[in-house]
């Protein structure tokens, strides 16, 4: 027997999907371990397997494949845990990273101030060199100083170096011989150069992701041997991979050469199992993927089939936080998970999140001693979850202590406990609803004429009521919903970008600048591939991408050029009109006599990996009807609502709202005048419309 194993470490619980040998998906979830993350890896791991009723032991060692993300590359940045970290920076540019863009999200807001850098100045030096655009010595190096600052870090406790220097994407010189002097008299400290890392000619967005790469190394490379270490010695002997933020996964060894890679990887999956569910049923290009986890509310977009991707990704507030300027999954994030605490203001409103009461000590319904009301505690006190059926029973919940904690608020607002546990699911359906709207009216898509699909541990809870408020007809849940990120991984392919700066324009396109940008990428990536164990067999292909803009226009579009091989002909007209028509459906505009500039070239490889068969669910039973109890629903107070076993349930047959489904990890509110059914491919359709 042989598995394939896919493990997604969220801010409440971990998530475990097995696939076995007959292309079957089973789940097990555990609550997230902060302080050791394998044992809740371990914990997820066991759950899965009792229900296969083998020991997680021998899942693990008959494992051909292990993919996880983590959330510990974003928290070490977010939260400042990660190593001490210098920046080296070209002489009278010492202020990149304080400035950042230069701007804020309130224009008018004075009273708030602006953050410190992430390499603050005093762990900042000035190397005196200078290279022009051209590629031509200005300065030459002052290799003296550059010794003095290595020799300095020692005493400064430094760990790590990000070297951004201006115009190294065009030569490099100066910036690898930094590299040989930091290696000669600082050989303790990591190091990440810009023009490896990120070679775009944006300078706070090669920084950034310099330094925030080079943080990260220390903490990531120990972390990745440890998970390796702890999986060695349960007997894993196979392909040890990592989920990225480009929306696949790589080995271990090569993401722990580039960590910042690993920052959002969990929620990059996301979008992957989406395309693959939303696929089985319907032929529409575009997808609206919602993921509800204990900790934030996650929106992803496809768009004609592809995953959208961007350079805007922000740990932190937008502007004022650090910006990743890679490549990666557009996922929005908001505080609206589970977790997801409620709380009065002082002008007597109502409020849920963003704060998150996590997995320690978690809702208040939960057996870890948590006091304060949360979305999953209203779920408990309106009757959407069955206290001794949550998780298929593997957890019971302390309906007591939901009702106590939701109480505290119900006073301040002078309601009942139940009315307020409507209000405060209502508030949360709103922010889902603003988030949800942000990126799909603000860029141009009708989420009415959209696939919906929903994904989380409490995406059921009320995905039915946020879709009906946007006026979505139906809404596609699969079973395997409350791990849709760790089934992403179970869809992903083994996918690396390289990109290379190739400076040229449409009025004087310069072949070969094109050609040797070209070049340089796929050679990084074919050096990749050629380390990498599982790719030896499988088939796999190159996509090129190019970053361009009209002739003084601040920013740049990314265009996919399909159809264009690494070798092949490049005409600079038909380059040009495939600007032209990206920027006209991005924008709705485009300047057909507008000449173009052609900045970063970018090579994408990708490894197919198998993918799992779509099968529902099922379980042995007679009967899919577990019980009947009250439950309140918005405008008709307490409802005698039937509970129903989801994998009981036969394919096609439907089940008419009010009713509650309950899957093993997952519990579905099917409201009234809605139903819901479960395809033979696995998913419910709820339908929204009767």
């Amino acid at each position: 027997m042989s598995y394939v194993i896919t493990i997604d470490t969220g801010g409440t619980f971990t998530d475990a999907v097995i696939q076995d040998e007959a292309g079957r998906l089973t789940i097990g979830k555990a609550l997230t371990t902060p302080k050791r993350a394998f044992e809740g890896m371990f914990g997820a791991i066991s759950a899965a397997a009792r229900l296969l009723d083998v020991t997680p032991e021998h899942v693990i060692r008959h494992a051909g494949r292990l993919i996880f993300g983590t959330t510990r590359a974003t928290n070490a940045i977010v939260t400042r845990s990660t190593a001490r970290t210098a920046f080296f920076a070209t002489a009278g540019f010492p202020d990149i990273l304080y400035l950042r863009e230069g701007g804020k999200k309130d224009a008018h807001d004075f009273r708030t101030p602006f953050p410190e850098p992430y390499v603050p100045r005093r762990l900042t030096f000035e190397i005196k060199e200078r290279i022009n655009a051209e590629g031509g010595v200005e300065t030459a190096l002052d290799e003296a100083g550059a010794i003095a600052a290595a020799r300095a870090l020692a005493g400064l406790g430094v760990e790590a170096v990000g070297v951004c220097l201006l115009w190294s994407i065009v030569n490099p010189e100066h910036e690898l011989r930094v590299e040989q002097i930091l290696k000669e008299h600082a050989p303790h400290v990591a190091i990440t150069l810009s023009h490896q890392m990120l070679p775009i000619p944006r300078e706070y967005r090669r920084a950034s992701a310099t330094v925030l790469d080079a943080s990260l190394k220390p903490v990531m490379q120990k972390f990745l041997e440890d998970m390796a270490a702890d999986l060695g010695r349960l007997g894993f002997s196979g392909d040890l991979l990592v989920s990225t933020t480009v929306g696949g996964c790589i080995e271990v060894a090569s993401a722990a050469r580039r960590p910042v890679h690993l920052a959002k990887s969990g929620p990059a999956m996301v979008p992957l199992a989406a395309r693959e569910y939303a696929g089985r049923v319907t032929s529409n290009g575009d997808v609206i993927i919602c993921d509800t986890g204990g900790t934030t509310f996650d929106v992803g977009l496809i768009r004609d089939g592809e995953v959208v991707r961007t350079r805007e990704t922000w740990l932190g507030p937008r502007y004022t936080g650090e910006l990743l300027a890679l490549s990666s999954v557009d996922i929005r994030s908001v505080g609206a998970g589970g977790g997801s605490i409620a709380w009065v203001d002082d002008g007597g409103l109502l409020r849920v999140g963003p704060q998150s009461a996590g997995s320690v000590p978690g809702p208040a319904c939960y057996p870890r001693g948590g006091k304060l009301p949360t979305v999953t505690d209203a779920a408990v006190v309106a009757g959407y979850i069955d206290p001794h059926l949550f998780l298929g029973g593997s957890i019971t919940l302390d309906a007591a202590a939901a009702q106590t904690a939701v109480a505290t608020v119900a006073d301040r607002l002078s309601l009942s406990a139940e009315e307020t546990a409507l209000a405060i699911l209502r508030i949360a359906n709103e922010t889902m609803i603003s988030a949800i709207q942000d990126i799909t009216v603000s860029e141009g898509v009708d989420p009415r004429q959209s696939v919906f699909v929903a994904g989380g541990g409490a995406a059921g809870l009320n995905i039915a009521s946020v879709a009906r408020a946007l006026g979505c007809k139906t809404v596609l849940l699969p079973q395997t919903a409350s791990a849709l990120s760790a089934c992403g991984m179970q869809f992903s392919d083994v996918v690396a970008e390289e990109a290379a700066s190739g400076i040229t324009s449409s009025d004087a396109f310069n072949e070969n600048v094109v050609r040797q940008a070209l070049s340089r990428a796929h050679a990084a990536l074919e050096r990749l591939r050629s380390g990498l164990k599982i790719a030896r067999n499988a088939p796999c292909s190159f996509e090129i991408a190019v970053d361009a803009r009209y002739r003084a226009q601040i920013w740049e579009l990314e265009v996919p050029l399909p159809g264009l091989a690494i070798d092949g002909e490049l005409n600079a007209a038909e380059l040009t009109q495939r600007f032209h028509k990206a920027h006209e459906r991005t924008f709705g505009v485009d300047d057909p006599d507008g000449i173009v500039e052609f900045l970063t070239w970018k090579v994408r490889l990708r490894v197919a990996l198998p993918r799992p068969v779509a099968k529902p669910i099922a379980a042995e039973s007679s009967s899919a009807l577990l019980k009947r109890k009250g439950a309140y629903f918005p405008g008709r107070g307490l409802v005698d609502t039937p509970f129903y076993d989801g994998p009981a349930l036969k394919p096609d047959a439907e089940v008419i709202g009010p009713a509650i489904i309950l899957e093993p990890t997952t519990t579905i509110v099917v409201p009234p005048d809605a139903s819901a059914c479960l395809s033979p491919t696995g998913s419910y359709l709820l339908n929204l419309e009767r």
